[in-house]
């Protein structure tokens, strides 16, 4: 009598489950980008960092930790950690935690540093969106140079960290007196 050669169903090559369909993969997906994206149950990044006056970017009130652009840059640092990791086997995190807090204090350090901050930041999350709305990008398999992170959920870290934070941001502008931003 011959063992028989019928398994149960095996991931596929790329490690997605065989039984998930391309349509809900892709449909997942999309889904995992407009979470990076946010602005579903709450205000998004563009909202957040838009109009802040200059003056305001270093201010920090009574009892409140980290400036505007403390947070502004943390967002940045740590998503593009989070991105690199998810992309770049050789990428070498930063030091935690001081890696991914500004140095040098509460205000920016020009005028120009606002606005670099939050392109490098749309630039990160756009590269972020690209590498997991790509098909050949593998949702589940493990990182072979992480401790068992996946893409699926390196994404989801990212949009909680951001989401957390872009809530921090709009908080200090309410403090501040500068929410909801005039030109909204």
């Amino acid at each position: 009598m011959s063992e028989s050669t019928s398994q149960p169903s095996q991931p596929t090559r790329d490690h997605e489950p065989a039984s998930a369909a391309p349509a809900a993969l892709a449909a997942l997906r999309k889904e995992l980008v407009e979470l990076l994206r946010g602005e579903h149950a709450h205000a998004g990044f563009e909202a957040a960092v838009r109009d802040v006056p200059p003056g305001l970017r270093g201010a920090t009130p009574d009892g409140v930790a980290h400036s505007l652009w403390q947070l502004l840059e943390h967002l940045r640092l740590a998503l593009w950690d989070i991105l690199e990791f998810s992309r770049d086997p050789a990428h070498v995190s930063p030091p935690w935690p001081d890696g991914y807090w500004p140095a040098g204090g509460a205000e920016p350090p020009d005028e120009a540093a606002w606005d670099s901050a939050v392109a490098a930041f749309r630039v990160d999350l756009e590269a972020f969106e690209r590498l997991v709305s790509d098909p050949s990008s593998d949702l589940f398999m493990p990182f072979p140079h992480g401790k068992g992170q996946t893409l699926l959920r390196e994404v989801m870290l990212a949009a909680d960290h951001n989401s957390y934070h872009v809530g921090q941001l709009i908080g200090l502008r309410r403090l501040l007196g500068d929410w909801p931003p005039a030109s909204q």
